[in-house]
């Protein structure tokens, strides 16, 4: 599994890139960030920041996108 996506429960832009990803049928791994930003190490080593969602596709080189919008912009030019 190439595709991750740091995501957090309720969070509506997660919600959004996750519809994108079933859109475009691409299997991804999600992983659960804790609510509180000082405890989201693994999101911030991953992208150099706190917020979510973040996207992770090794196979296209991304390590790291933040921005639900970005994220479905690309899911859209790369998946779809």
């Amino acid at each position: 599994m190439t595709v991750k996506l740091y995501e957090l429960d309720g969070c509506p832009y997660c919600a959004k890139v996750r519809r994108k990803l079933d859109e475009v049928g691409l299997d991804y791994e999600s992983v659960k960030v804790p609510s509180s930003h000082s405890k989201r190490d693994e999101v911030e080593e991953v992208s150099g920041q706190t917020g979510v969602p973040v996207l992770v596709d090794e196979e296209h080189g991304v390590d790291g996108m933040p921005e639900s919008d970005d994220i479905v912009e690309y899911l859209e030019e790369t998946y779809a």
